[in-house]
């Protein structure tokens, strides 16, 4: 008979790590009196950060003491103590190869049921005084679980724990766990596990999400783990093309067309990337890195790319100083801002040169709208008809997709432009006009344009109605950081480390514009950009959960610890590699 050792409880607090202040909850301590297991907590108990721990499926944690005797002779250590891992209840028995996903367990007055296996993060190797826990914790297949409130009660110390009902399909936690972090995920078992009742929502949708690559046989690296698609570039590494045609698209916007030196077709993107200039703007100087997606059908061997002339040096150079004929170095397509196929309703939402990559979008859905007819609202904001980009290019290829709608709004309109007749709606896009327009809330949305537009957009779409799943947009610059449980201080403009750079290989954040000498005081290229204020994600730092993989547009890295499972081809784990050659990294 199993039995249940401790109940483990503790408040989040703040503490003090590697110079910032992090909320957790990780420090749980036993409790002598019984304890009232709620449906989404025990009482006097918290958890820090909401988004990765707490809520109904992960109300309890468990840990078994057999594990902690492994890990004394594994570690070297004898200052364990209950709670130690973080977990509420301490048990003896519950194996994690023999727990399955779904059992039910009746503990003093209460019923739980296994949801799923635990999400380790950096916390923990915090708690342990040692980072690598995260990952030791999945390679040696002793996660521990989470358990769903089923009957509230009481439980307290030297309870027995009675097993009530079996879950559906029998996947063990530890079995589970691997199929999500570990390599050769077993579609046959994923399958099933996709199918137990009682598995956790984020962990159904991380195996549907393998599946679903498994299927299309298109994805590159951990579908399960990785947020968005990975494409396999077409080529490593930068290549020289030339530049075919320069064209001044308003006062502001230029385009050049780039093809094959040796006038070879180039492969065909997908719809929606980019590709990732190295330009000279002055001899001798080191190379400015910037991307600009395909604004032109991406599957006529060449690439069309549309740059708005800004303040920056990439911008200028381009619009200022590219001929016909110039050789310019460009890495392949990238991006998962891609346009997915189906028959569902599209909508292209845009705002100024965003409308580049939804533009590339609608050229695709003008060339498959005889085979595939799906409804298409095209809906782009600019300030006047002189600063509309692509005006005339774009009412061409809508007039060629027999079920489409056209809304323009303009902010600033010129005496010139009327409306109804050169645009649609006078001022900003809202939520206002975005409802009177009765938007299908069925379709899949693409959004591209400035950071406020974004956020207003999505914000408005979720209000009407549109699932968050079906929202996909392109951020131009730097994506938001994802730091979970660091307390957030201001937001600092990417530069140099402090005190002094070092003098190792160049490592390039093309995204934010900066390049930096690799110095060797950093652990990995994420402390390096983490030193630099470069905006990143991440959680567990030991090359687990994919959340800080990037785009290595050039460059090579070695990895310690090595990955679980690698990333994507063109991809790297920032957390756990440093370079050793010149990198450029998506950042």
């Amino acid at each position: 008979m199993s039995k249940l050792l401790s109940v483990n409880v503790g408040l989040p607090r703040e503490i003090e790590w590697e110079g910032r202040t992090v909320r957790t909850g990780i420090w749980k301590f036993p409790v002598p009196h019984r304890v009232f297991a709620r449906r989404l907590n025990l009482d006097g108990d918290g958890q820090g950060d909401l988004e990765g721990h707490g809520g109904e499926h992960r109300a309890v944690m468990v840990y078994q003491i057999d594990a902690y005797r492994y890990w004394e002779k594994v570690l070297g250590r004898k200052d364990f103590e209950y709670g130690q891992f973080g977990e509420n209840f301490t048990v003896e028995g519950l194996p994690d190869d023999e727990v399955c996903i779904g059992d039910r367990y009746s503990i003093g007055d209460a019923v739980f049921e296994v949801t799923q296996p635990r999400v380790t993060c950096y916390r923990l190797g915090i708690r342990m005084n040692n980072p690598q826990m995260p990952a030791l914790l999945v390679s040696h297949r002793r996660p521990g679980f989470y358990l769903r409130v089923i009957t509230e009660g009481e439980v307290g110390a030297e309870d027995e724990i009675r097993k009530v009902a079996d879950g559906a399909g029998r996947i063990t936690v530890a079995e589970m766990d691997s199929l999500l972090y570990l390599p050769n995920h077993d579609p046959k078992r994923i399958a099933i596990a996709v199918g137990i009742p009682a598995l956790s929502r984020g962990w159904k949708g991380s195996l549907e999400e393998l599946l679903k690559a498994e299927e299309s046989g298109s994805h590159n690296g951990n579908a399960g783990l990785t947020s968005s698609l990975s494409f396999q570039p077409l080529w490593n590494g930068f290549r020289t093309l030339r530049v075919r045609t320069v064209h001044r698209e308003t006062s502001a916007v230029t385009s050049i067309v780039l093809e094959a030196v040796d006038g070879s077709p180039l492969p065909s993107a997908l719809p929606g990337q980019y590709l990732v200039l190295r330009l000279y703007p002055e001899k001798g100087s080191r190379p400015v890195v910037r991307s600009y997606s395909i604004s032109g059908a991406s599957d006529g061997g060449a690439y069309r790319i549309s740059v708005k002339r800004e303040t920056g040096p990439g911008s200028r150079y381009v619009a200022d100083a590219t001929r016909p004929g110039d050789i310019i170095e460009t890495s392949a397509p990238r991006g998962d801002f891609v346009l997915r196929s189906g028959t569902r309703s599209v909508v292209l939402l845009s705002a100024g040169i965003g409308l580049t990559p939804v533009l590339c979008m609608l050229h695709a859905l003008a060339s498959e709208s005889v085979r595939s007819p799906r409804k298409v609202w095209w809906i782009h904001a600019a300030r006047n008809a002189k600063e509309h980009a692509f005006l005339q290019e774009s009412r061409q290829l809508l007039d060629s997709i027999p079920e489409s709608r056209s809304v323009i709004a303009y902010s600033r309109p010129d005496a010139e432009d009327r409306v109804g007749k050169d645009f649609d709606i006078e001022g900003h896009l809202d939520f206002a006009s975005l409802q009177r327009l009765a938007i299908p809330t069925e379709a899949d949305f693409y959004l591209c344009g400035p950071t406020g537009f974004l956020r207003e957009m999505k914000s408005s779409l979720t209000s009407l109605g549109v699932p968050q799943q079906a929202i996909y947009q392109e951020i131009f610059g730097p994506a938001d950081s994802i730091e979970p449980g660091v307390v957030k201080t201001e937001v600092k403009i990417p530069h140099l480390p402090v005190p002094s750079p070092g003098d190792g290989p160049i490592v390039s954040f093309t995204r934010s514009g900066l390049a930096v000498p690799w110095d060797g005081r950093f652990k990995s290229l994420l402390e390096l950009a983490e030193a630099c204020d470069v905006p990143v994600r991440w959680s567990c730092r030991t090359g687990v959960c994919h959340m800080c993989e990037s785009g290595l547009l050039s460059g090579e890295l070695s990895y310690s610890p090595e990955p679980l499972d690698q990333p994507a081809t063109g991809n790297a784990l920032i957390c756990c590699s440093i370079p050793e050659s010149e990198v450029d990294l998506d950042l």
